[in-house]
């Protein structure tokens, strides 16, 4: 792989620690959401991940549409990301599954799937995830809807 940008992260503390980029961008407290027995008042791993993916999918998307000549609009990627325990037999540990719900103005239903299924493709992180989690994506046109 030819690496085109290199992120450079550091996480202390795991779940309740702080993360930080090596370019200060990113300098956030960490906390456990409620589901896991935290207060949930700072942001967790899942929707770093969530916002992160739902970015890169939308990103993904705007470049299908380039290549296919068809304009969106505002895209909006909305990413709901669970986190579990495996089901019994599957593994050890946890787990993720993530949803994600893509809204594109500018383009019928039709059009919106292919360019939602183009997407899911050519995407990093939807590459990254096949095969490994549970990954539900939508599409929404919202160009002739009433």
């Amino acid at each position: 792989m030819k690496v085109l940008y290199t992120a450079d992260v550091t996480a202390e503390g795991a779940r309740h620690g702080h993360v930080r980029s090596s370019d200060g961008l990113i300098d956030l407290d960490l906390a456990l959401p409620p589901g896991m027995g935290g207060r949930g008042d700072k942001t967790n791993p899942e929707q770093l991940f969530g916002a992160a993916y739902a970015a890169c999918f939308g990103g993904a998307l705007e470049y299908q549409a380039q290549l296919a000549k068809k304009k969106t609009g505002v895209v909006s990627v909305r990413a709901q990301v669970g986190v579990g325990p495996y089901d019994e037999g599957q593994g050890e540990g946890f787990t993720l599954q993530v949803e994600l719900d893509v809204t594109i103005p500018e383009q019928d239903q039709a059009s919106a799937e292919e360019l939602v299924a183009a997407a899911h493709r050519t995407c990093p992180y939807s590459n990254a995830t096949r095969g490994n989690i549970e990954v539900v994506v939508r599409a929404k046109g919202l160009k002739g809807s009433v």
